[in-house]
């Protein structure tokens, strides 16, 4: 086996990382990199339907984008919601680049796959009474579909959850582990991965895993910019490791950027507190130093337009008023929907000296989310055989030109979800929309619509 920057498949880089040979090895049916909502997932269902599973993960298995989403998760679960309301609210969103049947699959088996969620073992806030699951809007949604844990703390409740599924389930995990290459056999098939774990422990140094399915679930890439919400681990390995691979990337251009995030000062650098967009979706007002509502007359939904919309608008009225950050103000909240609602968004804006009870928040965009990635086809199919992606690192064609609110936590469970049923044709089917094709036979390596075949 070799590894694919030695220019054995058509289309690679010819560039590979320089590592010493592996010095220890161990086989799989499938080897998920990452460990955010779309890697669990992936890896838990695989699991359940027989695959011999390994998962590995850069840093520990708590750590990376999903514990830090704070807004929720979108799904047409309320009354009077639909899917094709939810299709509606994305396609305007994505600026009319969205593939219109990635999304239709999405809101479609969206509303199942949150509903597996929590029955595998996510606590989801619920309304006054427990009676049902309390949602909420965010920009861009026309309805109250978001649910959301913790008031503000989403992506630490899921990632809670699926760490514990994984360590009840016994899953084989690989921590502290940098993804280095992937391995191919002599028909430039998928055949595993190298990597090198930091630290101690039973690995150590450079290794290998050999599987004949990869799935990259590896997060983003907004360390790449100097002010970003993404933490220190989203460095871009999983689609600098397709590209060597010779996979096809798409819409890498599409960086989303998120508006109100915690303005810091003009030389702040790195990971910065996100003020999420549920905030203006319980009724915050972006305004300007006077305390004008800039947004009110901008767009429909003033403050809850697409985030594209508000992120230029935000920059085009601190540009006309000399300065480079508006702010957000959410004072009529009061002290208790603050510490119930938004604890953690209040905690971070005090530890900065700023009370969100009593002042206006400083915001101002900053890198988030990247909307293109590894391409992929509805089953989650690279454009190399053995190869699958998801979640950040993909490129669905859900998003578009940017992403709606909420829509990535849904994106790595149902495309997960999706994985898991392509490697497992025999499993029962988890969501399939009347009249679409059951997953692809063992082997069938189909490229994405569109895609020249491997």
């Amino acid at each position: 086996m070799t590894a694919t920057g030695t220019g054995t498949v058509p289309g690679s880089t010819g560039i590979r990382l320089t590592a010493p040979a592996p010095g220890w090895a161990i086989d799989a049916d499938v080897v998920v990199v990452g460990s955010g909502v779309a890697g669990l997932t992936a890896a838990l269902r695989c699991a359940a339907a027989g695959r011999r599973t390994v998962v590995v993960t850069k840093a520990c298995l708590d750590d990376g984008s999903t514990r830090w989403a704070q807004g929720g998760i979108a799904a047409a679960l309320g009354e009077g919601d639909t899917p094709e309301q939810h299709l509606a609210d994305t396609l305007v969103a994505g600026a009319g680049l969205c593939d219109e049947e990635a999304v239709r699959t999405l809101v479609t088996e969206g509303p199942a796959a949150v509903r597996r969620l929590i029955g595998a073992g996510a606590r989801f806030d619920t309304t006054p009474g427990g009676e049902g699951i309390a949602l909420t809007r965010e920009g861009g949604h026309h309805r109250r579909r978001i649910a959301h844990a913790g008031g503000d703390a989403t992506g630490v409740e899921i990632s809670r959850a699926l760490v514990a599924a994984v360590r009840a389930a016994g899953l084989r995990t690989i921590e502290n582990a940098l993804v280095l290459d992937l391995l191919t056999d002599d028909r430039g098939r998928t055949a595993g991965v190298t990597l090198h774990v930091m630290g101690e422990g039973r690995h150590d140094g450079v290794g290998a895993v050999h599987a004949p399915a990869v799935v990259l679930a590896t997060g983003g890439m907004g360390q790449v910019f100097s002010a970003t919400t993404n933490p220190a681990v989203s460095t871009g390995d999983g689609v600098a490791l397709a590209l060597r691979a010779g996979a096809e990337i798409s819409d890498l251009e599409f960086v989303q950027f998120h508006p109100t995030v915690l303005y810091l000062g003009a030389e702040a650098e790195g990971q910065q507190p996100l003020i999420s967009e549920a905030v203006r979706g319980e009724g915050a007002h972006l305004v300007d130093a006077d305390g004008h509502r800039f947004m009110v007359g901008q767009h429909e939904l003033a403050e809850l337009a697409p985030r594209d919309i508000v992120a230029k608008a935000i920059m085009r009225r601190a540009h006309e008023a000399g300065t480079d950050h508006m702010f957000l103000d959410a004072r009529h909240f009061g002290a208790a929907m603050w510490e119930t609602r938004f604890p953690t968004i209040l905690a971070a804006c005090r530890s900065h000296g700023i009370d969100p009870v009593t002042q206006p928040i400083p915001v101002a965009p900053a890198a988030h989310y990247a909307s293109g990635g590894v391409r992929t086809d509805l089953w989650g199919r690279t454009t190399v055989p053995g190869l699958y992606a998801c979640g950040e690192v993909a490129c669905t064609g859900v998003h578009g030109a940017n992403r709606l609110a909420s829509n990535s936590l849904l994106e790595g469970l149902v495309f997960a979800e999706r994985i898991a049923r392509d490697l497992a044709p025999g499993e029962p089917d988890a969501g399939t929309a009347p009249g679409e094709p059951g997953p692809a036979a063992p082997g069938d390596t189909a490229a994405p619509k569109g895609a020249p075949t491997p």
